[in-house]
């Protein structure tokens, strides 16, 4: 199994989002009064101030904004991994999330801008916290 670095401590405004993971769940927040969607979690909307916020579950599904695949580096915690993808992911309840992509044999040939994705948790050696990671459907 991988060790992915951990949240150092969950804070007030994201320990929902990382008990979610541990559930198995893709949380987001959306502005009662606007509808509109916040992510990544905080104690108010960024655009209004408001602190009406509602949690949501996403269903996990999106598509590729873009990706780029690291071939080099030296954090610790990733050398094991080999090449692997930085991804931003589109979600269809309209919220972006910077993940990997996995499942995939060579990260250059097989990740596409545009491919459509599902969640999965990757739970890890060490932490309590699985990390939201992203699969080709």
């Amino acid at each position: 199994m991988p060790n992915r670095p951990q949240p150092r401590f969950p804070e007030p405004n994201t320990e929902y989002f990382w008990e979610g993971c541990k559930e198995g769940e893709l949380r987001y927040q959306v502005n009662d009064a606007t509808g509109e969607v916040v992510f990544y979690p905080r104690m108010h909307d960024p655009k209004t101030g408001s602190r009406d916020l509602s949690w949501k579950v996403s269903k996990g599904e999106g598509t590729i904004y873009t990706f780029s695949v690291v071939r080099q580096n030296r954090m610790p915690n990733f050398i094991d991994l080999g090449a692997y993808s930085v991804a931003y992911i589109d979600l269809d309840e309209g919220f972006r999330i910077m993940s990997t992509i996995v499942g995939v044999d060579n990260p250059t040939e097989d990740i596409s801008i545009g491919q459509r994705v599902r969640v999965e948790f990757e739970k890890q050696d060490e932490g309590e916290y699985p990390i939201p990671v992203f699969r080709p459907i």
